[in-house]
């Protein structure tokens, strides 16, 4: 369960590794990228929904408040330092205290200091996305957006998961330092490798993902109905957890189409990508979030599932490129629905879907140039 960023943490004894990797909310997906390497050290405050105990094992994962994180980094700074991108206001408290303490400690060493990169994909403005209200809290929001500026103009190097994310920085940030190498890498899959086998079931779709009003669970319930009824035979599979399980429980007990599987392991996971033709995640902004990729369409497309979303994504343009389906939110229900008609009586071909893909995944090739020499 989360808990709060000043609760005490067991961090443990151990040095740091080489790379530390500096996070405000840890998910699976931030795991499975360290899983294997003795050189990334994971510091995180709070756990996502999704956080898998048994991936966690694998990694030097360790739950650091943001006072003792910053105690670790000034103690054993690392090579390289990665940070929670400066955009998202929640994580750049920590972000700037941990970054004060390895400056500070720099100063007895002659200079020397972590390389500082970060990965962004965040394509909403943070001005307007953070609500202040009374004194304090627009005395807060101030704070936040001038730790971000400075935590931006002490990164080294930033790499683009999206050109939106580009835009907004280009946009945020008027002032780059000289220093600062900027590059975008789209964030895109490689083909998973257990994408391959059996082709996938007929006239299957799939929700992966937070069963959550942002993450358009609401329009795709009102949906569904119609969806069923233009396209005899569709199933709909439901895969996650969060605050409307109880509609998807009761969307599961009435209709004989509808499969629930409720907070699965990963490897449940991948098999229910695989059987599945279409993936559908119709994102829905709030007044303070912005679907930024997504990754269920991320994993969608590494086990070649045809995509219908939102324009929310920092991906539907690419998406719509390579003959995904993009129904915009301002559509709701009935958009929505039309979308998942089209997509499950014409998905794309399995194979066709992962030759779009680049060989090597996306968001590895831009950690690799971020902590590359």
């Amino acid at each position: 369960m989360p808990r709060p960023d000043d609760a005490p943490a067991a961090v443990g004894t151990r040095p740091l590794a080489s790379h530390v990797k500096l996070y405000h909310q840890a998910r699976t997906a931030h795991l499975e990228r360290a899983t294997g390497s003795p050189h990334v050290t994971v510091l995180y405050a709070r756990r996502r929904y999704d956080f898998d105990e048994s991936t966690a094992a694998g990694v030097d994962a360790r739950q650091a408040s943001d006072r003792e994180a910053a105690r670790l980094l000034a103690g054993a700074p690392p090579q390289v330092l990665e940070l929670t991108e400066p955009a998202y206001l929640p994580g750049v408290r920590r972000a700037a205290l941990a970054l004060a303490a390895v400056e500070v400690r720099s100063l007895g060493r002659r200079g020397v200091r972590p390389r500082v990169v970060c990965y962004a994909i965040a394509n909403s403005d943070p001005r307007r996305e953070w609500q202040a209200h009374g004194l304090r809290g627009r005395a807060g929001r101030a704070l936040s957006i001038g730790l971000s500026r400075w935590v931006h103009s002490r990164v080294d190097r930033i790499a683009f998961g999206t050109s939106a994310a580009e835009d907004l920085y280009g946009d945020l940030y008027r002032r780059t330092p000289r220093r600062q190498r900027r590059m975008l890498v789209p964030a895109l899959p490689a083909a998973c490798t257990c994408a391959q086998g059996e082709p996938p079931r007929p006239l299957s779709l799939l929700f992966l993902g937070a069963f959550a009003t942002r993450k358009g669970f609401v329009e795709l319930l009102e949906a569904w109905p119609a969806v069923s009824s233009a396209v005899p035979g569709a199933t709909l599979t439901l895969v996650g957890m969060g605050e409307l399980a109880a509609q998807a429980r009761e969307l599961a007990a009435a209709d004989d189409h509808v499969e629930l599987v409720e907070d699965p392991p990963r490897p449940t996971i991948h098999a229910v990508l695989r059987r599945s033709s279409v993936l559908v995640l119709p994102s829905r902004p709030s007044a303070t979030w912005r679907e930024q990729v997504g990754l269920p369409i991320v994993e969608g497309l590494q086990h070649g599932c045809t995509v219908v979303t939102s324009e929310q994504t920092g991906l539907a343009e690419w998406l719509l490129a390579h003959g995904h389906h993009v129904a915009p939110s301002s559509t709701g229900a009935a958009g929505l629905a039309a979308a998942l008609g089209a997509a499950l009586l014409r998905p794309r071909d399995r194979e066709a879907v992962l030759a779009d893909l680049p060989d090597r995944d996306g968001r590895s090739a831009a950690e690799e140039w971020m902590f590359g020499p």
